[in-house]
């Protein structure tokens, strides 16, 4: 889960709904220049993260705050490797071509980690070659698979620098990263709230997308069950941001 400190507590985003604000965002791409397979691909992207089931695991720092995703630990780590396999397994049931993108994101997230277990480094093996047998048997250039992943992760990156609060103060752009036509974009907060992208890459000069965060006025818990059950029980805040082509 995503946490962000607040005056009287925590803000907590799922990770499935920032997933899903990816796809909101994926959404608004000039359909002239959308990647291939592009529903496919959105749902590739709403889905990427569907491994995270805040309410069933372990999310307390020592400290008895709610974790972080940045913040896991060794432990969590390795029992993500059961996980990350079931979620590239669990991709098949929407197909080739979204579990193709998905096994793209685990090899991306997870091969700086190649060396530290042999189950990691069979996983990462296996990745590699279902996507070389995908490419094959769907008939599709790496050179287009490439583009559309690289259109998944500038998706997904934007969604985190919104989620994460991360947009710059006094109207300074910040990179999102490179989209799949290889360019660089970068975001910006206009004084008025609004929200700029340079170049502009969307099929609307203004449109609004938005996300759910649970508000947590409580700052710390004493075990994963309270935090759990304050989760489930936290009112919920909808936010906003509004994006024009300046």
């Amino acid at each position: 889960m995503i946490v962000n400190a607040t005056q009287d507590g925590w803000e907590i985003i799922y990770h499935r709904a920032h997933a899903l604000l990816a796809a909101q965002l994926a959404g608004q791409w000039r359909r002239k220049d959308a990647p291939a397979r592009l529903y496919e691909t959105l749902a590739a992207i709403s889905h990427h993260d569907d491994l995270e089931k805040e309410w069933e695991e372990d999310n307390l720092t020592e400290a008895g705050a709610p974790m972080d995703f940045t913040l896991m630990t060794e432990s969590k780590a390795e029992a993500g490797i059961y996980k990350i396999a079931n979620l590239a397994k669990n991709a098949l049931y929407r197909g080739r071509w979204v579990a193709l993108l998905i096994s793209m994101h685990i090899s991306r997230l997870n091969e700086p980690s190649r060396g530290k277990s042999s189950e990691l480094d069979k996983l990462l093996d296996e990745q590699l070659q279902n996507q070389q047998r995908w490419r094959k048997e769907l008939g599709i250039e790496k050179e287009e698979v490439d583009a559309a992943y690289a259109f998944m992760q500038w998706c997904d990156r934007l969604s985190l620098i919104l989620c994460q609060q991360e947009l710059p103060a006094d109207e300074r752009f910040l990179e999102i990263s490179k989209g799949p036509d290889g360019e660089r974009y970068d975001i910006k907060q206009r004084s008025d709230q609004l929200v700029i992208v340079k170049p502009w890459p969307f099929q609307e000069e203004k449109f609004t997308v938005n996300i759910e965060a649970c508000a947590l006025s409580q700052v710390k818990f004493e075990s994963n069950a309270e935090l759990t059950q304050a989760l489930q029980e936290a009112p919920i805040k909808v936010l906003e941001w509004t994006f024009v082509k300046s």
